[in-house]
């Protein structure tokens, strides 16, 4: 496991939303829903990007060989 740089950082928390939070995040503590949420939001970049990535390729047109052939996605 990667060491991960931590910083003390005394902030105001919507108490409502840290609660909410942690329910789906399924943590306990106010540091590990904080940790897990900014985590998450991160994560969810990467998938947007991706997913950015994904329609250009299909705007290139890198899928249209694969289209019309099933047998090329069903491996």
């Amino acid at each position: 496991m990667k060491a991960v740089a931590t910083s003390k950082t005394p902030i105001e928390i919507d108490l409502e939303a840290l609660a909410t939070a942690a329910e789906v995040l399924g943590t306990k503590t106010k540091k590990d829903t904080v940790n897990a949420a900014l985590r998450e939001v991160g994560q969810r970049l990467v998938r947007m990007r991706a997913l950015a990535a994904l329609g250009d390729m299909a705007d290139r047109g890198d899928f249209d060989e694969s289209l019309g052939n099933k047998s090329a996605y069903r491996r």
